[in-house]
Order: structure tokens, then C-alpha cells, then sequence
């Protein structure tokens, strides 16, 4: 019988997040609560919440200080110089802009919130594409693959999840990874480059030219249209005529503007319109850059070496950021406000995941249902499961929230790996595989941020995207078995 509720719990966990019926903090709360009345243990909720919060809480301190801590970093802008510097390296090579794209969302990624990384790099890159006339899917794809690669950091919301679930050191799951997901990386990386090297044939390598007047002559990139001859270019005058949409083969702009993005932003000299960020806001601290970089490099630093625990460095670099960068206490106030939204999402998510948690495990269901599971599996798997567990998080991560993954999947899977001699931590690792796929999944808010932004069919996306993102979880699978890992 505990079994069937176990399984059931789950279920209806993920039908009501995945139909929208419920947020995730709402069903983490809610269901396991029900249930837990349900099997008869309706008095002992309270122990099995308040065991589950006094777990989590430094994953949840962790998350709410790297959340701040890097959105201060954004603010006072210490990527704006590497925005900058990608867009210059770019010029108006196909192959580099590709290449860049990877590059900047991967930096990026480092706040550990997609929405953001997405924004920056669709603001600082829209304008090179439809310039140039290059595939927009090729931008949403590339981004979000190097976003996924980067997600797995602790305080991204995969690791920090797989920590919440297994009771375990995000460190600990992190850090032994590092070099599998370096290799994913450097696979990201790679196929941008084949992918750049692609539209360069078609395209060619171009110079953007900083005409004088836009409006009465300007020299336009045009590549070939749907069935047309792939490398061939062309150089037509326009007065008020529209460019040729890389994507579909189609006109979009028809008034000039190319999807309103007037053709003579093209700059890249500088341009002040291609920087992304906007390069006025109050909140830049530029005197103090160095400081900040130092700062940011020391706690990364200090993070994999585990001079201390994760949660205890976050909160001491926040509050130094905070400190030195704003003195003022309204300042200060403001910048945490600005950022509480997201602190508020992740941290709660986490606490409410101990009553999901609790339930699961206090009530004696996690073991029930590991136990018809390990019955179930082969025997020849048993002791591989790390190995099965990487495989599924593909296509589970994909068609499931995280939350529904780490929170009602993953746990059940780690006790059947246990009965077999596989420990939580290999479990955990195997988990974070399947990350470039979740991104474009169609559960994860930020992916409609990117293609919105961007203009693309969110379906031209998927279709482009799935099989490149499914090779690049393999590649990071191979390299954490290879380096022993997983």
C-alpha cells in the first residue's frame, strides 16, 4: 500500500505542476501534507517538516546570498567589459559570433538564473544576427546549451536540488564533476564553432559598415533564401525596404527596421547600441571593478578548494559586495530589493521541499516503493544504475520540472542504487546529465524569455536544439564515467 500512495503522491505532484494546476512551492506542500494524512501518519507531520527544514536550511542559505551576490555583481557591472569584448572579438564573422554567443551565456550563467542569462546575451547578440542576417534558432540553441552546462553549478538549482533531495553536500556533488561538465562545456563550445563555420559558407565573413545615412542608402546583408545557393551574398540599396530573415526566408521588417531593429545599429565599433547593457545605469561602480573581480575570483576559488562551506562564503561575499560597493543603506536596501523576487522563488521552493521530502521519507514510502523498484530491475543493472539514472535524466529532466524530478524521482532511484552498492553522491552526479536538454524544455520558464526575446518560434527551437542538447548530456555522461566520477 505504500507503495501504490508513494507512486501516486508523486504522480499527482507532477501532473499538478505540469498542467499549471499549482506552483511548485504550493504541490511541494500541499500533496506530501494529504498524503501524509492519507497513509494514517497525520500526526507526525510536524516532526517530519521540522527534520526536513533544519536539513535544507543551509542549501537554502546558500542559494539567497549567491542569488544577491551575483545580481550585485551584475549591477555594479563586472561583465559589461566581457560583454564588450565578445561583441568586438565578433566583428561581423559568422563563425565568431556563434562562437561568442557560447561564450558570453556561459559567463553569464555563472548568477546561476537563466531568465537573466538570457536577456543579457539576446540584448548584447540580437543585433549581430539580424545584421548579418545569420539563423536566429542557431542563437537561442547555443545559448541555451552553454546555459544548461552552467545551471549544474550549486547555486544554480540542479546540484542544490539533488543536495536538498539526498540530504547531501552540494560541494560534494559539484566539485568531483567539475571535469565532466568542462568536457560538456568544451562540447558547447565545439559545436558552436562547426555551427558558426556553417553560416560563415552561407553567409560568408562580412565587414558592417557605419553609414552616414540609414535612411536614403544603406549597404544590406542578404543571404540566400529557402532552396537558393547557401554561399551566395549579395549587396542591394534600400530606402525603406526590408531585409531577409535568416530563419524562415521571409521578410519580417518590410518598413526597413528588420523586426525593429533599425539597420543602421549595425556598429561595432564601440557601437553603443550593440553593448547589451545599458552602459548609464546608476548602479555601475566602475572605480571599484578590479575590486569586484578579485572578490568573485577569490569565492569561486575558495568554493572548490572548500575552504568553507559553500553557504558560509556566499553570505560573507554578499554582504562584503553589498557593503563596499554600496555604502549607503538605502542602496543597499534597494539592490536587495531588486533582487528579492528571486531570492523569495528559490529559498521557499527549497523549505517547501522539506515537507515533500519529510513525508516521503519519514512515512516509509521512499523505501517501499526502492524496494518494488529494486526488484524490478535486473539484476545486471543493479550496479550500474548511476550509469541508467544519467540516461534517464535526459528524457525525464525534459518532459518534468527539476522539482519534479530531484524531489519525486530522484530519491527512489538512490535507494535502488543503494540496495546495489551505488552511493547517493554517484547518484546525484548522474543526475546533473541531463541539464542541456532540460533548458529548452518546454516546463522551463527562461526558455520562453530567450526565443521571446530572440523572436523564434519556440518550436523551431526545439526541433533545432533537442538533438544537439541530448549529445552534449551523452559527452558529459561519457566524461564522468570515464573520469570516475559518476
Amino acid at each position: 500500500m505504500l507503495t501504490i500512495l508513494g507512486f501516486a503522491m508523486i504522480a499527482t505532484f507532477l501532473v499538478l505542476i505540469m498542467t499549471k494546476k499549482m506552483s511548485p512551492i504550493a504541490a511541494l506542500v500541499l500533496i506530501p501534507a494529504l498524503f501524509c494524512v492519507a497513509v494514517g501518519k497525520g500526526a507526525h507531520l510536524g516532526d517530519y517538516v521540522i527534520d526536513g527544514v533544519s536539513s535544507l536550511a543551509p542549501t537554502a542559505a546558500m542559494l539567497m546570498f549567491a542569488i544577491v551576490y551575483f545580481g550585485v555583481m551584475i549591477d555594479v557591472g563586472l561583465f559589461d567589459p566581457v560583454v564588450r569584448g565578445i561583441l568586438r572579438f565578433c566583428k561581423a564573422d559568422p563563425m565568431r559570433v556563434v562562437v561568442g554567443t557560447a561564450v558570453l551565456a556561459a559567463i553569464v550563467s555563472l548568477d546561476g538564473d537563466g531568465s537573466t542569462t538570457f536577456m543579457i546575451t539576446v540584448s548584447a547578440m540580437y543585433p549581430l544576427y539580424k545584421r548579418l542576417g545569420m539563423s536566429l534558432v542557431v542563437m537561442t540553441g547555443v545559448a541555451a546549451m552553454a546555459n544548461g552546462v552552467m545551471n549544474t553549478v550549486p547555486w544554480g538549482g540542479p546540484t542544490a536540488r539533488a543536495a536538498t533531495a539526498l540530504k547531501l553536500d552540494a560541494a560534494d556533488i559539484f566539485v568531483p564533476m567539475i571535469p565532466a561538465l568542462l568536457t560538456g562545456l568544451l562540447g558547447v563550445f565545439g559545436l558552436a564553432y562547426v555551427l558558426g563555420l556553417r553560416e560563415r559558407r552561407r553567409l560568408g565573413a562580412l565587414r558592417l559598415q557605419d553609414e552616414e545615412s540609414a535612411v536614403t542608402k544603406e549597404a544590406v546583408l542578404v543571404g540566400a533564401g529557402a532552396g537558393g545557393d547557401a554561399g551566395r551574398l549579395e549587396k542591394r540599396a534600400v530606402a525603406g525596404a526590408g531585409g531577409t530573415d535568416a530563419v524562415d526566408g521571409t521578410d519580417e521588417g518590410g518598413d526597413g527596421t528588420r523586426d525593429g531593429v533599425d539597420a543602421g545599429d549595425g556598429r561595432d565599433d564601440d557601437g553603443d547600441l550593440l553593448k547589451g547593457l545599458d552602459p548609464n545605469r546608476p548602479t555601475l561602480r566602475p572605480r571599484l571593478y578590479w575590486f569586484n573581480a578579485l572578490l568573485t575570483g577569490v569565492l569561486i576559488t575558495a568554493m572548490i578548494l572548500e575552504l568553507l562551506p559553500i553557504p558560509v562564503l556566499f553570505l560573507l561575499g554578499a554582504a562584503l559586495a553589498l557593503s563596499v560597493n554600496f555604502p549607503r543603506l538605502p542602496d543597499q536596501k534597494a539592490r536587495i530589493a531588486a533582487h528579492a523576487d528571486n531570492v523569495l522563488n528559490v529559498s521557499g521552493m527549497v523549505f517547501a521541499a522539506a515537507v515533500f521530502t519529510g513525508v516521503l521519507q519519514g512515512t516509509g514510502m521512499v523505501d517501499s516503493m526502492a524496494g518494488w523498484l529494486v526488484d524490478t530491475v535486473p539484476d545486471g543493472l543493479g550496479p550500474h544504475m548511476a550509469l541508467v539514472t544519467g540516461v534517464l535524466s535526459l528524457p525525464l529532466t525534459y518532459f518534468m520540472s527539476n522539482d519534479g524530478f530531484y524531489f519525486g524521482v530522484l530519491p527512489v532511484l538512490t535507494e535502488a542504487g543503494a540496495a546495489h552498492g551505488v552511493t547517493p553522491l554517484e547518484m546525484a552526479r548522474a543526475s546533473l546529465v541531463g541539464q542541456p536538454l532540460h533548458m529548452s524544455s518546454p516546463l522551463v520558464p527562461a526558455v520562453y524569455v530567450l526565443v521571446g526575446m530572440a523572436r523564434v518560434e519556440f518550436g523551431d527551437h526545439t526541433r533545432f536544439v533537442v538533438k544537439w542538447a541530448a549529445l552534449t548530456c551523452l559527452l558529459i555522461l561519457a566524461a564522468g564515467i570515464l573520469f570516475g566520477t559518476i
